[in-house]
């Protein structure tokens, strides 16, 4: 009889264990190897409704640009705007001949001729301002001046395999059309190899070593590489088979030199010539005078962009901008250590804090969850930006990366967090309001067993029953 006492409690004592939510999330097989750091806390009590390793810094993917996006709201404000500069230099005669050149001078804009903010048809606004200007015709060159950037572009602590594609574009003083180019394909039968009809936008220069294979999959899964600045690319990979045109995207290796190009075109479709051909090379540093003073939109929607899409290029592009609070030129080390600075002045634990680039593409890169939801404290509470920050969010079951987590569930339309997704990384950080109450998360997961989708589902779990016991 107290043989069977003694089972009787160890089976009641492994049914409770096995209920907690937490012990249920990390005990999975597919999360009980994992790297793992996990804090959820209740706004305003400072209540830990769960914890696991909150301080162990993890690769936070695309979690990282919480904190671009925050630092960039709070050293620049919702209502900044990036400029670009149309100046020239030279002497400008009655007849309206320019003898000198006509210089774009970047201001590290994300949105110039992007899809996703902002007007790409802008062109025809620059034409109308040379003309106001009086210049009927130029002697000399459209220069393309990017050096408010340094000449880096691409981070050096990205993976060889992402460099050239779309998402891992170059950070430049001048971006355009969101440093992307669609390379359209046509593929043939299973074996052969795809056939290249066109790039969009046309960039002439550009070549490629084409080893992609049509196969029998239904997705994309080609790959370009590419180093910075080069025209030449390498593709492997494959497509589906059997297609009249099929789209892969890539980056644009000079966004600043085409934009000159593409400047130079309108200018002569308008009736302005120009003596020579454009450049993004600044020969000599010249007195010049400001034409054109071309804004982008604020802050708050490019930030907006940012999150709610995971738009790895705005986030660069913010990033490198920020080491120019107190840097003569945007480097990447130069923004990690405004960000540090400014973060260890609000006392957050930047020990806990590796970072290398803005967007979170780098597998250096490495957060905790304490300092995520320390981030997302100060944001809410503290921040004159709160609103801001907090609309930049996708919302579960509704908005971009979290269009389809939590939906149908009791959470749709209740979290709003930025998530993070590389091989082998998911993450999500951010806040969930139930019940006349907010909620701070993070939830870090690296190196986990099983597939990313799979383990999406046990983190809605595990954030489903932390919401049951929370009220």
């Amino acid at each position: 009889m107290k043989i069977k006492l003694i089972v009787l409690s160890l089976l009641l004592s492994t049914s409770l264990f096995a209920s907690n939510p937490l012990d249920d999330f990390i005990n999975n097989p597919m999360i009980q190897n994992a790297n793992v750091s996990l804090l959820v806390k209740e706004l305003g009590t400072n209540k830990i409704i769960s914890q696991y390793r909150p301080n162990n810094s993890t690769i936070p993917a695309s979690t990282m640009k919480l904190v671009t996006t925050a630092t960039a709201l709070e050293l620049l404000g919702p209502s900044f705007c990036f400029q670009t500069k149309l100046e020239i230099d030279g002497t400008l005669n009655a007849s309206g001949v320019l003898n000198g050149n006509l210089y774009i001078y970047g201001g590290g804009d994300p949105t110039l001729g992007s899809e996703k903010v902002g007007n790409p048809n802008f062109l025809p606004q620059w034409v109308e301002a040379v003309k106001k200007a009086g210049i009927k015709k130029i002697n000399g060159q459209i220069v393309a001046d990017g050096t408010l950037f340094d000449e880096e572009g691409v981070n050096p602590k990205w993976t060889w395999e992402d460099i050239g594609n779309y998402y891992a574009a170059g950070a430049y003083g001048i971006s355009y059309m969101d440093n992307m180019y669609r390379l359209v394909l046509r593929s043939g039968l299973i074996g052969t190899t795809p056939e290249i009809l066109r790039t969009e936008p046309e960039i002439a220069s550009l070549t490629f070593d084409n080893h992609l294979t049509s196969t029998e999959i239904d997705s994309d899964s080609a790959y370009f590489y590419g180093a910075p600045k080069s025209n030449h690319r390498i593709i492997r990979g494959e497509i589906p088979a059997n297609r009249m045109e099929f789209v892969i995207k890539g980056d644009i290796p000079n966004p600043s030199l085409l934009l000159a190009e593409h400047f130079q075109n309108a200018l002569k479709q308008a009736g302005i010539s120009v003596s020579e051909q454009p450049s993004d090379i600044v020969k000599r540093v010249t007195e010049r005078k400001l034409i054109h003073l071309h804004n982008s939109p604020p802050l708050s929607e490019i930030i907006a962009e940012t999150n709610v899409h995971s738009n790895n290029g705005y986030a660069e592009e913010i990033f490198r901008y920020l080491a120019l609070k107190s840097n003569p030129l945007a480097t990447s080390n130069g923004a990690i250590r405004e960000i540090r600075s400014f973060w260890k002045e609000k006392q957050l634990p930047i020990n806990q804090l590796f970072m290398y680039d803005g967007c979170g593409l780098s597998p250096l890169d490495a957060v905790s969850s304490n300092f995520f939801v320390e981030l997302l404290t100060y944001m809410k509470t503290k921040s004159s930006s709160s609103e801001a920050f907090f609309n930049s969010l996708p919302i579960s079951g509704k908005t971009g990366t979290l269009t389809h987590f939590l939906s149908k569930t009791p959470l749709q339309g209740k979290v709003h967090a930025k998530s993070g997704t590389i091989s082998g990384v998911k993450c999500y950080a951010g806040y969930i309001e139930l019940n006349n109450k907010t909620y701070v998360f993070s939830i870090l997961l690296n190196h986990f067993n099983g597939t990313s989708k799979a383990v999406t589902r046990k983190m809605e779990e595990f954030l489903l029953q932390i919401s049951n016991t929370a009220k």
